[in-house]
């Protein structure tokens, strides 16, 4: 068992070092408690032992007074009753103390997890699934609470049994006891054995039960296809095909679990058969009391739990080992952007990008090649182009969810990289194509721009996005409960409910990726105005599709291929064959018919 905590300990689960050393006043209590509790459990043999004893000595004639044989063994037997009510209420104590510090541990470690899930970048979302994500947080990290508390509790006990229960025993009968001992090296060979092999697959069924909350996850997300398109007999049997093959991996486990109750069992009958065989012996050649047999008999049986238990608390740790070790690989993960500078800075909002070349990682498609413009403090720049030519990657970049691969971003002429991180994204307001809606009230969906917004502003802001007459219209208005990813509200409404957001914030940088894309032309009109007016101090980007969204601008540049084609005022393009021009009379034409 040693061995194992040893094994451990310089690996994955070393981990918690730092969380024991935080709560090892707690332990350390919970551990003397446990002591406390075990040692006074053991004394009920020894009085059992002296009372048979007493008895059998004035079986023998040793003892005559009757009277004095009545008041040992009464006093013996309230002995016995304080003894084990005082031990269950230490044993109580025990558990409160170990099995609660547990549950601060996992607290702790929880949080621990899921700053770092905030601290990674835009990248390491797209290289991991969200199931896998939240496995971790959860059930490995369940896992490993049961390492911290309840395999810590048992094995103390185990240690604290069997080093006080075997003293005793070698103290009575040193015979007795060599031969009690020898079912013990068949369970530690087994235990050495059958912990390899649970090991490697408590790590398999992690990875399967990971692989089945992913499917899960994306079945609920995209729940409305799946109707839409009929298949769910289809997915049924996809979560089957899954379902089946994580059943087949905690079958292959639990086998390997289940040997380990028939080992105990087996080690506890021959440990009695020994103690009944030898100590009858030993009785009949008068070299021990018959209180001696019935006392190893009572240890046998109290030793019986903790040596059962040894099965149990190896699979457990076993178990957490593998589990830690998955959780270590996202806490080990280095967050590609990092925070380059602590001190603050007042941004202003020019923006400029040198020589920009980008290409993504994950799949090692440039998306942008030698990007160059500048956008002054106040100014509007509008980027058009077809999908794929790299106007979101750009919203990234200024963002700083990526870093790129050649040239440079400066913000307020300063290379964006050298700025507090903090400071940039505070100054940012952000409405992507594929607004984000949180589970609660459209109130405070519009608050989270600004947390403590006054009512009258998250009105204001709701009137600028064009969405306060649709919000009263609801029963609750305001107080309406959205339901996941904001599926109460329509496309449109959710795209103004996420203008509201980013215009509630009051930032330096306003960023609207193609967010009109659901909106009729007359609502995009009024909101184009309220734009103008609400934009005017800030820098402003508007990615579109549309001319409509793009003609005010103070500069527009069109992509195409990751590279910029044209640039310009409305005035100037349109004048110049191009994208631009044949976008505009194409609308145009479409507006007329």
């Amino acid at each position: 068992m040693h061995y194992f905590y040893l094994k451990i300990l310089l690996k994955a689960l070393q981990h918690l070092n730092k969380y024991l050393a935080k709560y090892k006043w707690r332990i350390l209590i919970g551990l003397l408690i446990t002591v406390l509790s075990k040692i006074l459990a053991l004394k009920i043999p020894q009085i059992i032992r002296q009372s048979l004893n007493v008895v059998e000595e004035y079986q023998q004639g040793i003892l005559n007074d009757v009277a004095e044989v009545k008041k040992t063994l009464l006093i013996n037997v309230l002995i016995i009753i304080g003894v084990a009510l005082l031990s269950g209420f230490f044993t109580y104590l025990m558990r409160q103390t170990i099995i609660v510090t547990s549950r601060l541990i996992e607290f702790d470690l929880k949080n621990e997890i899921y700053q770092q899930y905030q601290r990674l970048s835009l990248n390491f979302y797209k290289k991991n699934r969200t199931g896998d994500l939240m496995n971790r947080i959860s059930e490995d990290v369940s896992k490993v609470r049961m390492y911290v508390g309840p395999a810590i509790m048992y094995t103390m006990n185990m240690l604290v049994l069997f080093i006080v229960g075997f003293a005793q025993m070698l103290k009575v009968d040193v015979t007795l006891t060599l031969y009690t001992l020898i079912p013990f090296p068949l369970l530690s060979i087994s235990i050495f054995v059958l912990s390899r092999i649970i090991n490697q697959r408590s790590t398999i069924v992690q990875q399967y039960l990971s692989k089945l909350t992913t499917f899960n996850q994306e079945f609920f997300s995209g729940i409305n296809v799946v109707k839409s398109y009929g298949i769910e007999k289809s997915i049924i049997k996809e979560f089957d095909i899954v379902a089946n093959e994580s059943k087949e991996k905690n079958i292959r486990l639990q086998h390997v679990n289940a040997l380990f109750f028939p080992l105990m069992v087996l080690l506890i009958g021959i440990s009695n058969l020994l103690v009944i065989y030898v100590g009858g012996n030993l009785y009949i050649e008068g070299k021990i009391q018959i209180g001696v047999v019935v006392e190893f008999l009572l240890y046998v049986n109290i030793l019986t739990w903790p040596v059962a238990v040894v099965g149990w608390v190896t699979s457990m740790v076993q178990e957490a080992e593998a589990s830690q070790e998955r959780i270590n690989e996202f806490l080990n993960e280095v967050p590609e952007i990092e925070n380059n500078n602590a001190a603050h800075i007042e941004i202003q909002g020019k923006v400029s990008f040198k020589d920009v070349t980008f290409t993504y990682e994950d799949t090692n498609i440039t998306a942008l090649k030698n990007i160059n413009f500048t956008v002054n403090s106040g100014e509007t720049l509008a980027i058009l182009g077809n999908t794929g030519s790299g106007k979101s990657t750009i919203i990234e970049l200024i963002s700083r969810l990526y870093d790129v691969s050649e040239g440079e971003v400066l913000l307020d002429d300063k290379p964006i990289k050298e700025i507090n991180l903090n400071d940039v994204r505070s100054q940012i307001g952000f409405v992507p194509q594929d607004p984000f809606l949180f589970s609660d009230t459209i109130e405070n969906n519009i608050k989270f721009g600004k947390n403590d917004a006054t009512e009258d502003e998250i009105i204001n802001a709701a009137k600028n996005a064009v969405v306060h007459d649709n919000i009263i219209d609801f029963t609750n208005g305001y107080k309406t409960i959205l339901g996941e990813r904001g599926v109460t509200l329509s496309g449109g409404q959710k795209q103004r409910v996420s203008i509201a957001r980013a215009i509630i914030k009051n930032p330096k940088i306003l960023i609207f990726d193609d967010c009109l894309s659901a909106v009729d032309t007359e609502t995009e009109e009024k909101i184009l105005a309220n734009l103008e007016k609400v934009s005017k101090s800030k820098t402003t980007f508007i990615i579109s599709h549309r001319v409509s969204s793009a003609k005010n601008a103070d500069k527009i540049i069109v992509l195409e291929h990751c590279k910029i084609i044209q640039q310009g005022t409305h005035n100037q393009l349109i004048k110049v064959n191009g994208y631009y021009k044949n976008l505009y009379e194409q609308q145009l034409l479409e507006k007329e018919i």
